[in-house]
């Protein structure tokens, strides 16, 4: 399990880690704001451990993951690093005005139309400080078939352009991502919390399709917003407080693991692992979490164990 190579650098640094990436909505204020020195620090902690992969979106604090991450990666050789963003959201000032490009701002209007790809990419470059973007995803586009009209085929044009080296869509819903992976030539696929020790929907009709096609996956949010990093400290499902169901099954996740002696958080990065995906992105807002999140990427789970997760899960 490796990234393919149009999402691995161009110039492969000593030590790079070709299976793991930083999540960085954590740095774009993800809960509680982070400050630039902290953003740097915790970027600098990924290229520590391998880390060469970044993923970022103006989602993230309208823009503010993006510049973050840029100015942390000032220094950087540009080639030793993969830098994957997003488009299908425009960043706009408190009152509804589109920001100058590069801009950050207070808001997003979603818009996948041909003409706002353009304008999206022109500032993600500008925040981001660099002259391309080695995976652009479409970011959890609401109607498909605008979509695949309108931005996706400004996608491919920037694509075949060179200003973009691969091609992605990013969701939490795995339905119209099936159809993407089915109608859109895209390279990879980016889950989101739907291939995790609590949600496992992304087995049914999303990894087969993308099988089929020679599409990569990219599993993201395996600990499903916090839950099963800390079930008891912070039980998030999806960015909201888990249902009272979800949150015994964590529970239940974690016991198994705790009798086990391993860690709940490590069994949810070591999930993805276990099936056809080409690299797991792990969101962390500090050195130390990238330092945890690289360790349970290693860690070693007993066949038992597994065995006992999938049981819980299926109950």
């Amino acid at each position: 399990m490796a990234f393919r190579a149009a999402l691995r650098p161009l110039t492969e640094a000593d030590g790079f880690r070709d299976d793991l990436g930083l999540g960085c909505a954590p740095i774009g204020n993800l809960y509680s704001a982070v400050g630039d020195d902290d953003a740097a620090a915790t970027v600098q902690a990924a290229l520590a451990h391998g880390i060469r992969f970044f993923d970022t979106a103006p989602n993230y604090g309208a823009g503010e993951s993006e510049r973050k991450l840029g100015a942390a990666l000032a220094g950087v050789d540009r080639d030793t690093v993969t830098l994957a963003t997003k488009v299908g959201r425009m960043i706009v000032d408190a009152d509804g005005t589109e920001v100058p490009v590069g801009a950050s701002g207070a808001g997003l209007v979603s818009d996948v139309g041909y003409d706002a790809v353009w304008r999206c990419v022109e500032g993600s470059l500008k925040r981001l400080r660099t002259d391309r973007i080695d995976l652009l995803h479409l970011h959890d586009p609401e109607d498909v078939d605008a979509a695949l009209s309108g931005a996706m085929r400004a996608m491919i044009e920037l694509r075949d352009q060179g200003v973009v080296r691969a091609l992605g869509v990013g969701m939490v819903r795995t339905e119209p991502l099936t159809r993407f992976a089915i109608e859109a030539p895209v390279d990879v696929i980016m889950e989101a919390g739907r291939l995790t020790l609590l949600d496992r929907t992304a087995l049914d009709d999303l990894l087969p399709a993308a099988a089929a096609r020679g599409i990569g996956v990219i599993a993201a949010g395996v600990y499903n917003s916090g839950i099963l990093a800390d079930p008891r400290g912070a039980a998030y499902f999806d960015y909201h407080p888990a249902a009272p169901a979800t949150l015994a099954t964590a529970l239940r996740l974690e016991e198994s693991c705790l009798a086990a002696g391993v860690n709940l958080a490590d069994a949810a990065v070591r999930y993805a692992f276990r099936h056809d995906v080409e690299g797991v992105v792990v969101g962390a807002r500090t050195p130390s979490e990238v330092t945890a999140f690289a360790a349970s990427a290693s860690a070693r789970i007993p066949a038992a164990l597994w065995s006992d997760l999938d049981r819980i899960a299926a109950a």
